[in-house]
């Protein structure tokens, strides 16, 4: 992707995101109607599927998802939790209730307000075993292979360029340690006006890769046994012409060799 282009991308995220976390009015369409959208421009991927989970927080719920990675992660007792662009905290929370006392949570996010509001969160809660870090995931603010398990949410189809996620997820990641993230991706061929659509980018679709390239760009990163263990349809806001092709939740898994 052009820089130039890229960063308009990034600043049109932040610019969602930062409006997300504040209860403001954005000026693009988001993944969510916690950012404030106008009515038929917002999209809510994810519902209120984390009611009942244990660990949910309602100052965290900003609706921003598409799936619940850590139903799927294995979490374990004791260990270190690393969750890729953590918003106000929802599912550093949820993974804080299965690493317990002994663990850690480290969440990522590359937005300052949502930052804030996640540490505010963190400090109502008093989990002092779970942080916040101002970051993108391109450049993680990780040491290398510090981390047992990676999460995230509706994220990386956000990030411009995927192969230096998925290879800065491959760094940070523990050897045998393992990666279980919810996204959204394509089926079929989506427009070039869809695709160069900042607004649709920030609302989780033009960003958003074929399906067999994203599993393919994590294979490619190093990661094993890549593999989808959930999907779900999405449906989008009236107005928005795929031609034919569609857009789909999915949660993957895979593992960094021991």
């Amino acid at each position: 992707m052009d820089a130039l282009l890229a960063e308009d991308f990034k600043r049109a995220v932040r610019e969602t995101y930062a409006a997300a976390a504040t209860g403001t009015a954005p000026d693009a369409a988001c993944c969510g109607p916690a950012c404030g959208c106008t009515p038929g421009a917002e999209i809510d991927f994810i519902g209120d599927a984390y009611a009942g989970v244990d660990g949910h927080f309602e100052g965290a719920d900003l609706h921003l998802g598409c799936g619940i990675p850590t139903e799927h992660a294995a979490i374990q007792p004791g260990e270190t939790v690393l969750d890729l662009g953590s918003g106000a905290g929802i599912d550093a929370f949820v993974a804080r209730t299965l690493v317990g006392e002994t663990g850690r949570v480290l969440g990522v996010d590359m937005t300052p307000e949502m930052i804030a509001k996640a540490r505010a969160n963190a400090a109502t809660l008093g989990h002092a075993n779970v942080e916040f870090r101002l970051g993108e995931i391109e450049a993680l603010p990780v040491e290398a292979a510090s981390v047992d398990v990676i999460v995230s949410n509706c994220v990386l189809n956000l990030v411009p360029e995927k192969a230096r996620a998925f290879a800065e997820m491959h760094r940070v990641l523990r050897p045998g340690g393992r990666f279980c993230v919810s996204d959204v991706v394509t089926r079929g061929a989506i427009p070039d006006g869809v695709r160069a659509s900042a607004e649709l980018y920030a609302a989780c679709v033009a960003g958003a890769l074929d399906e067999a390239d994203y599993v393919g760009g994590l294979r490619a990163a190093g990661f094993e046994g890549v593999r989808v263990v959930e999907t779900k349809p999405l449906a989008l806001p009236a107005g928005v012409d795929l031609e034919g092709a569609s857009v789909v939740s999915v949660t993957v898994v895979g593992t960094r060799a021991a």
